[in-house]
């Protein structure tokens, strides 16, 4: 099996969020407060308690180079937590929402950070000197539901976003005196602030979770009708993959290669997706058992050339209802897996190493360096 920790901080975890050196852990226990523990002599011990929100803390980033923790509430406040001596003073996020936040991340080159609401906004935060607070600038009239989540290519321009109105978008976040014009990047470091590159009309539910490869070439993205979509050459013209599944839906994805996705949510175990040599993207199994039986009859996949051509126009399909005999849900979760955090330095084209949390309160260290069958993806 590839979990090697597991650790019941509390009895119900919203999300966590780990330290440069992987000391130090800061999670929210379902309420208002953000609480770190530090691993001293093989034991976890609490050290801080963060408290200014009012409400449920749903969203937690720890900053690797400036060790900066940004927190996000349903309070509808963000916080931005630095490390003096041996407290952690919160400085002040002008976010202007009148609804809750939802989810938050820093940038690559943590000079900004993006927080997505229940207003149907994402609000991209940068730091002003002068006032010594964050301000933020709006992504306005693009979603028409709540952000569920976002996630930064490795630009430091583009932002792709997930809503409960079904679709996933990719905006441009270029921001004057903050952002500097990278010939590498293209058009895009050309592109205005809040300027939309794409919308992703792939799932006819809910979406959730998103994430880039380590590359930026490839998007992935869960929906609420138990499929995860894979978008490649984000752009006019994406290719765009669709996995089926008949488990329950998953919550967040975390690429662990260029051709390897695990997915994690309401079946209380991860799930691992692979992409062969053609580039088709299929289930392998679950990560909590060392093989699964008849897993390829119980998954379908589809595949266009073109976004435009994807409904009812796939080039590779599959599909065979044979039948799994019954297994029992989860493993070592025992509830719903909400986050999923890597472990590996950011540099690195390979995360073996990676975290999730859940609702059991459960924090649990997975590695997949020694998991001979998928080695071939790593």
């Amino acid at each position: 099996m590839a979990a090697v920790e597991v650790h019941q901080f509390a009895q119900c975890i919203t999300c966590h969020a780990w330290s440069a050196d992987r000391s130090m852990i800061a999670f929210c226990p379902n309420n208002n407060e953000v609480h770190i523990y530090r691993l001293s002599q093989d034991k976890w011990e609490k050290v801080h308690v963060l408290q200014k929100h009012d409400q449920i803390v749903c969203g937690i980033d720890w900053s690797a180079r400036s060790n900066r923790i940004v927190t996000a509430s349903h309070d509808r406040n963000s916080y931005v937590w630095n490390q003096e001596g041996s407290e952690w003073v919160p400085t002040l996020v002008i976010l202007r929402l009148n609804r809750a936040a939802l989810c938050v991340q820093w940038s690559p080159k943590e000079n900004k950070f993006a927080v997505g609401s229940g207003a149907k906004t994402v609000c991209i935060c940068y730091y002003e000197q002068d006032n010594n607070w964050w301000v933020s600038k709006l992504i306005r009239k693009r979603h028409d539901s709540s952000v569920t989540s976002v996630a930064w290519h490795p630009n430091n321009i583009l932002l792709a976003t997930t809503s409960t109105d079904g679709k996933c978008r990719v905006f441009s976040t270029f921001i004057k005196g903050v952002d500097t014009r990278d010939s590498k990047a293209g058009s895009v470091s050309d592109s205005k602030f809040g300027e939309q590159i794409v919308q992703l009309d792939l799932s006819f539910s809910w979406a959730f979770g998103v994430k880039w490869s380590p590359s930026g070439n490839t998007l992935a993205y869960v929906g609420h009708n138990s499929m995860i979509y894979f978008v490649d050459d984000v752009g006019p013209s994406p290719l765009a993959q669709n996995v089926a599944f008949r488990d329950l839906p998953l919550r967040d994805v975390l690429f662990v290669s260029e051709k390897m996705v695990i997915g994690v949510g309401f079946d209380c175990n991860p799930m691992v997706f692979a992409a062969d040599e053609r580039g088709i993207w299929s289930f392998i199994r679950f990560l909590g058992e060392r093989k699964s039986t008849l897993s390829g009859s119980r998954y379908s996949s589809q595949f266009s050339e073109a976004f435009g051509k994807f409904y009812g126009q796939s080039k590779y399909g599959a599909s065979n209802d044979g039948i799994e005999p019954s297994r029992s849900r989860g493993g070592i979760h025992e509830n719903c897996i909400s986050c999923i955090m890597s472990l590996t330095e950011s540099g690195s084209s390979r995360k073996t190493r990676f975290s999730t949390s859940g609702l059991d309160g459960k924090v649990v260290v997975w590695d997949l360096e020694n998991q001979e069958d998928l080695s071939g993806y790593l």
